[in-house]
């Protein structure tokens, strides 16, 4: 899939665009981006276009270093393929509010850091210790977000606890609990997760209450491919 400022910034122009959608050899899929005529149609198509028509595949990164369109909220979770969430609205973050007219797209702005963002097929996308946090701010169906959290953590994907515990604390009052590590450990409970909250100091991993602790949830560290 490609945009058309991007095939202008390879030297084709929209004429040349126009022509080769009339004749077939491209599929315009929205307005300003196409995919090449006989390609299979990619898994995350309907998220992958309006992150493309926004210009997610050309702006500069934010100020802070984080992609300047991140998928975001249920749109996240479909993304790393957990939870019980059907297509539906796009949920998009970016760093500084916008406005669009594309249908069932909903824009909010975030400032993000970069370790906030992975990428899922190319697409930049919430990690899911960031993307439960957004969906608790959301006030998303607790029982779904307690199912994505235990999907992650079985498909090896949640691998900060102690994340988790950091990004949670602006949320934690709201959802009954004194802190983030304590909401994150009330999460992982009902996810039937390791429940320990890894809180780091001088290098040593502790769990909330003093008990040694693992570093990951789901056997794999942070950075360890599959």
């Amino acid at each position: 899939m490609f945009t058309t400022a991007q095939a202008e910034r390879a030297g084709v122009s929209r004429k040349t665009l126009s022509g080769l959608s009339s004749s077939g050899a491209i599929r315009r899929v929205a307005q300003g981006v196409y995919r090449m005529a006989g390609s299979p149609e990619p898994d995350l198509e309907y998220i992958c276009t309006p992150w493309l028509a926004l210009g997610g595949a050309t702006l500069a990164p934010a100020p802070s270093g984080a992609p300047a369109v991140v998928v975001a909220g249920e749109s996240a979770a479909i993304a790393h393929g957990i939870g019980d969430f059907f297509p539906g609205v796009i949920d998009i973050m970016t760093p500084s509010r916008r406005t669009t007219r594309l249908a069932d797209v909903r824009l909010r702005t975030r400032d993000l850091r970069p370790h906030d963002v992975t990428f899922i097929d190319g697409l930049p996308t919430l990690t899911v210790e960031r993307m439960i946090a957004d969906l608790l701010e959301q006030w998303t169906d607790r029982s779904l977000v307690v199912d994505a959290l235990r999907q992650a953590g079985e498909q090896g994907k949640l691998l900060s606890p102690r994340e988790l515990a950091s990004l949670l604390n602006p949320v934690a009052t709201a959802h009954g609990a004194t802190s983030g590590a304590e909401c994150a450990e009330m999460l992982l409970q009902e996810a039937g997760l390791p429940s320990e909250v890894a809180v780091y100091d001088g290098g040593t991993a502790t769990a909330v209450g003093g008990a040694p602790l693992g570093q990951h949830v789901g056997g794999r560290p942070r950075g360890q491919s599959r």
